[in-house]
Parts: C-alpha cells; structure tokens; sequence
C-alpha cells in the first residue's frame, strides 16, 4: 500500500505527531525521501520524528559476513542476524571485531546461534528470537525479547516479525522452539525477509503480500531449499532483489549462485545479488 503524497500533506498538517507516526507504520511502502521532498517546508515534521534517519540516511545497508549471518545497519543501529563466525571457513570477521545493538535469530542450531552469547555479553546487545531460545539466552544472563510465529514487536529501528519456516530448532540436544523465518521492516518501511534454514513451502505467497524489498534465501540443499526450489520461493515471494545464502560454507552444501543468479532472473521480474564475505550493499528503493 503506498501513501498518496497529496494525503501525506494533509496529513502533516492536520495530524498530531503521535498520528502521524502511527499514519507511516500503517503504510510501510511509502519512500521517506519522496515524502519528504513533496512537502517542503512541512516536511520539518518529519525531520523532527525522524531525525536520526536523516543524518545518517535512510538507506539501509547489508552486509553478508558468510553462511547466513548479516549486519544491517538502518537509522544509526546496527542489527545483527545470525552471527556464526567463530567456525565459519567463510567468515571475514571475528566475534571480538562485532559491534551489535540487536542481535536477531532464526534458529538455535550452532551455525546460526553462533557467536551470539560472547557478542551480546561484550556489547549488551538485545537478543530477539523464539521464545524458548529467548528463554535459555537469558538464563545466560542476555537482554532477551522473545517472539512466537506470527508475532512482531516494535523497536526503535523499526519492527520485528518472526514468520514460519520449514526447519527443526536445538541446542546440544535440547528443544528450542521452532524455526523461524525474519521479517524486519525499517522505520522508512524498507523490508527484509531472512528466511533462516527452510524449505520451500506455499505460504511463502503469504510472507510475500506484504512486500518485500530483499529476500535472503538459503540455496545450499542437503539443509534447506536447494536452488530449484528456492528459484520456486522467489517466483512465490515476489521480491524486488533476492540475496542468495547458506551455501558454499562446507562442500557439502556447495552450489553455483551465479547459475542460480541466470535462472532466477530469467524466470521472474527479480534481481539477483550474489554477494561475498564482506560485501556491503545498500537496499535500492
């Protein structure tokens, strides 16, 4: 849904400040910029609500650290996702060089969990994930917030969402919820899908209704989707640039992404970025 900018004028002028808020997060599409750029002199507002936006940019940037771990940085905060670096061939980073403000997660299996702990502990980092695995992080003395599928939560960068996956969730042989997948929506309603370890499954259609700028997608097989079935998962997403993950880690889950690249963009209108270790891009809008 994007906000006509015409209303977003009236808006300015006739809402109060917590209105106008709660008028932006209900419509997540509308570009920051364009808005801002339209109203002109009334877009003082704006700048006041969203000033931390404004002086650092409202693009926000990712960064691939191998496997599936990333850094997203959006309105001067830095989000984790996945941190599996310490045992991680692919890694460009140490757990020690890691500076997180939140640290996101799909899952407790060690190559997602990772180094999530030593992190948190150093930083005091925020740990959001599945409400079992929120429970045992803060029994380790972490900033927990736990989610259950389907639930979100409000955080000064924007909004959380965990989403279903297809996946099994444990840690030295205890249960530990279920797999999650990641929807993380900026407050300038950029949206990100990391869809954790999955395979492919129809309501990922579902998932895709709310639009999504990036899908972050394992294409590894033997663990997750393989690369014919996550080309299916774009075709059901609909994203406007799909990140290929979770491959190439270990031989056994070694894959060609540029293959995987042809064949996605020659079946669907989305891009394909194939990014390595240490890679940075920023989300076009």
């Amino acid at each position: 849904m994007t906000l006509r900018l015409q209303d977003a004028s009236a808006e300015c002028e006739t809402r109060s400040r917590e209105a106008l808020v709660a008028a932006l997060r209900a419509r997540p599409r509308t570009p920051y910029r364009a808005v801002q750029c339209v109203l002109g002199a009334k877009a003082s507002i704006f700048n006041s609500l969203l000033g931390t936006i404004q002086e650092k940019g409202n693009s926000v940037k990712l960064t691939f650290h191998g496997h599936s771990a990333w850094e997203i940085e959006t309105a001067g905060t830095r989000i984790w996702i996945d941190p599996f670096l310490t045992g991680n061939p692919t890694a460009d980073v140490t757990a020690d060089q890691v500076v997180a403000d939140f640290i996101v997660l799909s899952h407790a299996h060690a190559d997602h969990l990772g180094d999530t702990v030593a992190i948190a502990a150093r930083t005091g980092a925020r740990v959001i994930a599945m409400n079992e695995l929120a429970l045992y992080l803060g029994s380790k003395g972490l900033a927990v917030d736990a989610l259950q599928i389907g639930g979100g939560m409000d955080f000064p960068f924007g909004r959380v969402k965990l989403v279903p996956a297809l996946h099994s969730s444990s840690f030295e042989g205890a249960y530990m919820g279920n797999e999650a997948g990641i929807l993380l929506r900026d407050i300038a309603g950029t949206v990100l899908y990391h869809a954790g370890d999955t395979g492919l499954f129809s309501d990922m259609r579902l998932i895709g209704r709310v639009g999504l700028d990036v899908a972050l997608l394992p294409i590894g097989d033997k663990y997750t989707m393989g690369p014919d079935d996550a080309l299916t998962a774009v075709e059901l997403l609909e994203p406007r640039l799909a990140i290929p993950m979770h491959y190439d880690t270990f031989p056994f889950i070694a894959q060609n992404a540029e293959a995987w690249k042809r064949s996605v963009e020659e079946r669907t209108g989305t891009k394909v970025l194939v990014m390595q270790p240490g890679g940075s891009c920023e989300v076009p809008e």
